[in-house]
């Protein structure tokens, strides 16, 4: 199992939506190896443990948007890409399909209550890790951009103080260039 579990994998499955991070129900399955449907009814029957702050569903626009990132992020010719572009797609009997759902890391950790394979569990971990991983690096992100701003704080102090010493010399400098040019010697 580890092998097949990479950060990166796992990571470029992870979207911003709605201001968070999610996986998509698709994804999820795939992760877990189940079938997208399947997932969503183990959902469905426990739907108590999956409040708006653990799972929501997409919206058109949210789903366009995303259809557009992963298309220009993987290329046209990317099999995800035209799985989220059929997904949509009208059925025989008219209508639309439904947009796929979104789960935040919480809703993620709450699969592993309802899908209860050794795959499912191991999995669950593994992306868990991937959004902690995640939310450090943002962290660390945050930091480094404080200390940048201290550290360019601290130079515009120095650079205002070291103006006004080079004002000073300037003036210095006018002074002394004022008292040279009086002649000395004899005037005629």
């Amino acid at each position: 199992m580890a092998e097949i579990i990479h950060y990166e994998n796992i990571k470029a499955k992870i979207y911003l939506i709605r201001g968070q991070k999610v996986m998509i129900d698709r994804d999820l399955a795939v992760l877990y190896g189940v079938p997208t449907g399947r997932l969503n009814e183990q959902v469905k029957r426990n739907i108590k443990r999956f409040p708006s702050d653990f799972m929501f569903q997409l919206t058109k626009n949210e789903f366009d948007n995303l259809v557009s990132q992963i298309v220009i992020s993987s290329g046209n010719n990317s099999e995800y890409s035209q799985y989220l572009i059929s997904h949509f797609a009208t059925s025989k009997w008219g209508g639309t399909r439904k947009m796929p759902y979104a789960f935040t890391e919480h809703g993620v950790a709450m699969l592993s209550s309802v899908l209860k394979s050794k795959r499912a569990i191991e999995m669950n971990i593994a992306i868990i890790r991937t959004f902690v991983k995640l939310r450090d690096f943002a962290l660390s992100y945050k930091m480094l951009a404080e200390k940048i701003n201290e550290l360019e704080n601290g130079y515009k102090k120095h650079d205002k103080k070291i103006t006004e010493i080079f004002a000073a010399l300037r003036l210095l400098a006018r002074s002394e260039n004022s008292e040279a040019k009086e002649e000395i010697g004899f005037k005629t």
